[in-house]
């Protein structure tokens, strides 16, 4: 699989779901193509009480020691929380200590879907808040369709959180008001999509130390892999249409991204 023009360079994929099922018959390749690519380390985005994702982090770990981890109880598993809430952030908080995991997400709140109740995809939300703010770990915030309870909430609970939208796709007001109260902007491969012009303007506007780039893979795949299964390779990709957008090298845009993801996710790679 080709990576585009910039093999050479050193970048990170902020956010992948490589302990998926998707990735376990040829996880070999997809990691040494991701290296190959010179993508230095990926994030890692495991799923509360999933216990056969988290069995395949292990084998992820030992293929690409360079990975973090981050756990969280996504809104659409919100509902499975209902019967015991306490007993669930109670494990959430055992699997934040074995993985070991550098931030805990992704969290937030989905009104696309709706695959819960909005009242208990709230409370989930604010619990594992909570669990961020008393760990100091940074948030991996997902919304959609939510951003007035996603801020309202974030108001209440997060004061002090280091806080990561990622796969941004909101609007040009939405993303300023996310700056404005500190957070972070992650793109995906939809910034890629010549026709998102609003978040192609985004991409282009937020200061290069709130700015991350990643995969979310295996889902959505960049221009020209769009409609496959994504890797952490790929996340070439963004990072030179990012850099294009930018009018930056993807050298220096690559480093200022890889410096940015080790201040917020664990600190400097070895």
């Amino acid at each position: 699989m080709g990576v585009g023009p910039h093999e050479h360079e050193v970048m990170i994929d902020s956010h992948c779901h490589l302990a998926g099922a998707e990735f376990e018959s040829d996880l070999p390749d997809v990691v040494g193509r991701a290296r190959g690519a010179g993508v230095r380390s990926a994030l890692v985005i495991l799923s509360a009480g999933d216990a056969a994702e988290a069995g395949r982090a292990g084998r992820v770990r030992e293929l690409w020691p360079e990975v973090r981890f981050s756990v969280g109880i996504h809104p659409h598993h919100a509902g499975t929380t209902t019967d015991d809430l306490d007993a669930r952030i109670a494990d959430l908080e055992r699997e934040l200590t074995t993985q070991p995991a550098v931030a805990l997400g992704e969290i937030g709140l989905d009104y696309h879907y709706d695959f819960a109740p909005r009242a208990v995809q709230q409370e989930v939300f604010r619990r594992q808040l909570r669990v961020a703010r008393e760990r100091r770990l940074p948030v991996v915030l997902h919304t959609r369709e939510a951003a007035d309870d996603t801020f309202g909430i974030l108001a209440e609970e997060g004061e002090g959180l280091r806080v990561v939208f990622h796969c941004f796709t909101g609007t040009m007001a939405m993303a300023r008001r996310a700056l404005a109260e500190g957070a972070w902007l992650s793109f995906a491969g939809i910034v890629t999509f010549p026709k998102a012009t609003e978040l192609r303007d985004v991409a282009a506007m937020v200061p290069a130390d709130r700015l991350l780039a990643e995969t979310d893979a295996p889902y959505l795949a960049p221009v020209p892999h769009r409609g496959r299964r994504n890797e952490p390779a790929l996340v070439a990709h963004v990072v030179s249409t990012l850099a294009g957008l930018r009018s930056a090298s993807v050298t220096d845009l690559s480093a200022r991204i890889t410096s940015n993801y080790e201040t917020l996710f664990g600190g400097p790679l070895p």
